[in-house]
């Protein structure tokens, strides 16, 4: 991707100056950000993936009156467990779509000039006239794309934010907004991490909402440690602790010192190894969601990549650093061209036959490996 070319999509700005002044800064709103759009995929569709096992859904119906005003199920969702099409005020929220089509996964790909450490799905929320979840805060950054009829969203930033008592859903208490936006097909708003909002149905209505990871810092600390501490379970062997010169002790519920130096160690040693975080960090980055499987080939089958190109499987997350190509949750020590021509396939998700070729017998085997597994498909 030019990065330093003038978008629609970010209102006539590159994505070089958008990241530069709006990402994680201030809100963005774009007219026509992608002119003349029309949903890609119909309500019957939606309401199909509804009813699938490997969508995470949710329904949120709102019950003037009552107390909670507020009603929030899981899915899936058979047709008839939903409300009638005519009921004002419901919401159904489909999230990571782009694993389960190919339209809405090339739409999330036009927004990948941001790292694919940080893109993480689309989600679809279909809503009837009024329907919303009620304002609230994010801890992440999302662009929010109109793709069907008319929402109204109302934004502000809030010093304090207090949520409601008692409802299912993370709504605040006392929402004062800032500005309001009528969005219509085509219209897209960029929101950073904390900008409360609330999304308003004004007739039926669908929204697609491309949002991003943002790892906490414990997250990260307690997966990465977990990870390093598996790797260093082979490296480091059963080392015991020994303490031949202990000394008889008066107080025997103290820990002895020299254990805690034992402790320090251990874990020096477990990190001595100068990629360990890094190659914690990507597998832990590429790991598919739960929810996300392969449809693998048969074991005994043979994949022939002569005079095949070859294209990544949506579901697949692929990235690299300096010295790894991580793919799926696994890493992998490349260098030279095949190195290069690693990253290529990351970073354009595809590989020409006559790039393959270039790829040594060894990269060649890997990539057929993946095709069996099904994390990519020959051309």
């Amino acid at each position: 991707m030019d990065i330093t070319q003038a978008l629609p999509l970010l209102g006539g700005i590159s994505p070089q100056q958008f990241m530069k002044r709006y990402w994680q800064k201030k809100p963005l709103l774009v007219r026509q950000a992608l002119p003349q759009f029309t949903p890609l995929l119909s309500r019957s569709e939606l309401m199909a993936l509804a009813a699938d096992e490997d969508m995470a859904s949710r329904l949120v119906v709102q019950q003037p009156g009552k107390n909670p005003g507020w009603q929030l199920k899981h899915g899936p969702f058979q047709r008839k467990a939903l409300p009638p099409f005519k009921q004002a005020g419901w919401t159904i929220l489909l999230q990571g779509v782009d694993l389960h089509d190919e339209s809405v996964h090339q739409l999330m790909n036009q927004f990948r000039f941001v790292p694919d450490a940080r893109l993480d799905d689309v989600m679809i929320s279909y809503a009837t006239d009024g329907g919303g979840v009620g304002p609230h805060v994010d801890s992440y950054d999302v662009f929010l794309l109109q793709a069907h009829g008319r929402r109204l969203w109302r934004i502000g930033r809030q010093k304090k934010p207090v949520l409601q008592d008692g409802v299912p859903l993370r709504i605040l208490n006392n929402f004062v907004p800032e500005q309001e936006f009528v969005l219509e097909p085509g219209d897209m708003l960029y929101l950073p991490p904390g900008y409360a909002h609330d999304g308003i149905a004004q007739g039926e209505c669908m929204t697609y909402s491309i949002g991003f990871r943002i790892p906490k810092k414990a997250e990260l600390a307690r997966e990465l440690l977990q990870r390093v501490a598996e790797q260093a379970e082979d490296e480091l062997g059963e080392v015991l602790y020994r303490d031949a010169s202990q000394p008889a002790v008066a107080q025997a519920a103290e820990i002895p010192a020299a254990m805690l130096a034992f402790a320090h160690q251990a874990v020096e040693d477990a990190l001595k190894d100068p990629l360990a975080l890094a190659r914690g960090l990507g597998e832990y980055m590429t790991e598919p969601k739960p929810q996300v499987w392969f449809e693998a080939l048969p074991q005994e089958d043979e994949v022939e990549l002569a005079g095949c190109a070859v294209q990544l499987d949506r579901r697949t997350r692929m990235m690299f650093d300096q010295q790894h190509i991580f793919i799926n949750g696994e890493s992998f020590l490349a260098a030279g061209r095949d190195a290069e021509l690693m990253r290529l396939l990351a970073n354009q998700k595809s590989l020409s036959a006559k790039e393959l070729q270039k790829l040594s017998k060894q990269a060649q085997k890997l990539l057929a490996a993946w095709a069996v597994a099904g994390w990519l498909h020959l051309i």
